[in-house]
């Protein structure tokens, strides 16, 4: 399934995201960015459209009203502006025979975040940033692009955080904040 975030399957994934105010904000981030990259809007005002009406409403069956706003502005301001780096960074850990371009819009909005929050967030564990990303690409695809995002995002995760990968259970799920 692919278009735009508001389809019926991220429904599900609103409803799980509400009980996580930072998974319900990289929801919003994540149909935020989408806003900006396809009508040309300024972060500015899709984030204040957000505020001010879609984060306190339900959209099409979704509630984001839990969602961390400051996250939220963190993750969509960052995105936007990080773009070409982040981008650098995928092509950097994509198969050859991929490019960023190729990627669908979404596909590559959702990796873009994941992205900026393995480069930005160090004290969020590696793994729970790559398994809430998966979460979302699942939320919107029903295809094998969850799969790809978690490749493509450990791949990331390993080259930016070693670290986190070399002892068993290092920076596990259950380690930090989500």
């Amino acid at each position: 399934m692919t278009g735009s975030p508001d389809t019926h399957t991220a429904r599900d994934a609103g409803r799980r995201a509400g009980a996580a105010p930072r998974s319900a904000a990289r929801l919003a981030a994540v149909q935020a960015i989408y806003q900006v990259e396809m009508t040309g809007a300024s972060v500015e005002s899709v984030l204040a459209e957000f505020l001010d009406h879609r984060l306190d409403e339900e959209v099409d069956g979704l509630c984001l009203a839990a969602a961390d706003r400051r996250f939220l502005d963190e993750l969509l301001r960052g995105t936007v502006a990080e773009r070409d780096a982040l981008d650098d960074m995928l092509a950097a850990v994509l198969d050859e025979s991929w490019t960023v371009e190729r990627l669908e819009t979404l596909l590559r909005i959702v990796m873009r975040a994941g992205a900026f929050e393995l480069s930005r967030r160090p004290e969020v564990p590696a793994r729970v940033v790559v398994s809430e990303y998966v979460d979302l690409a699942g939320a919107f695809f029903g295809g094998k692009e969850p799969g790809l995002v978690n490749g493509v995002l450990d791949r990331l995760a390993r080259a930016l955080r070693p670290a986190a990968f070399e002892a068993p259970g290092a920076s596990s799920a259950g380690q930090g904040p989500r």
